[in-house]
């Protein structure tokens, strides 16, 4: 296929090294801040911080890219207690005009001078609940999958704030919606896993678990990581 224009203009590029803690835990989600510039490497972005690297993070997933209209519907559901806009979710990049059904696992995508690859929707957890005081924020995104996707860095460089985003190469027919709602189906499917999981692209991460639950037939428990310690 040829090159695709998917986005004009970014909406917003953000980034974060100061944590802060809520109930006993520490998170960054709520200590982005505006920039006019990313520097993107291989394994990060410059002046951005995890403060969970387990989870967050990695050469899978240094960058978070999250359509901002999603806010706007999040709103609508009555989802947060009061008004919350980008960089809220913890992203790094924030569009208009562009969502999980446009954009598939594996995509090659030139943002700038910085070429990225697609690699797994967002997995939503508790933090999200605290962030936007709603006690079934992560579930709701679960379950109707405005989650946002995450970036490896194939070619590092810096982002500015006037880039647009192009579609280079498609290299599966997977979008990010699609493996969202495979992965978090509430029914075990072997053949449905067998999709995402063959899928060019797919961060190490989601290989993983699911090839452990084709071996153990079944899915793992969601409770600790949408409702938090409380769950257990």
């Amino acid at each position: 296929m040829s090159e695709q224009l998917l986005v004009k203009r970014l909406s917003g590029l953000y980034l974060g090294e100061e944590f802060s803690e809520s109930t006993g835990i520490i998170s960054g989600i709520a200590n982005k801040k505006s920039s006019i510039k990313l520097e993107v490497n291989v394994d990060r972005v410059s002046g951005d911080a995890q403060a969970d690297p387990k989870h967050h993070g990695g050469l899978d997933r240094v960058l978070h890219h999250f359509p901002r209209e999603h806010y706007g519907q999040y709103r609508r559901w009555d989802m947060m207690n009061g008004f919350k806009d980008a960089p809220a979710m913890g992203e790094n990049i924030s569009t208009v005009g562009l969502d999980e059904a446009q954009v598939n696992i594996g995509d090659i995508i030139a943002i700038g001078e910085v070429q990225l690859q697609v690699t797994q929707p967002r997995s939503p957890c508790f933090k999200l609940n605290q962030q936007f005081g709603h006690k079934e924020f992560a579930l709701a995104m679960q379950t109707s999958g405005l989650c946002g996707w995450f970036y490896r860095v194939l070619k590092p460089g810096v982002i500015q704030q006037d880039d647009s985003v192009t579609l280079l190469e498609r290299r599966t027919q997977m979008s990010v919606r699609d493996a969202m709602a495979i992965y978090f189906a509430p029914e075990f499917d072997a053949s449905a896993y067998d999709r995402l999981v063959s899928c060019e692209g797919l961060a190490t991460s989601w290989v993983n678990s699911l090839q452990r639950r084709l071996d153990s037939q079944k899915i793992e428990n969601w409770q600790m990581r949408l409702f938090g310690p409380q769950a257990s």
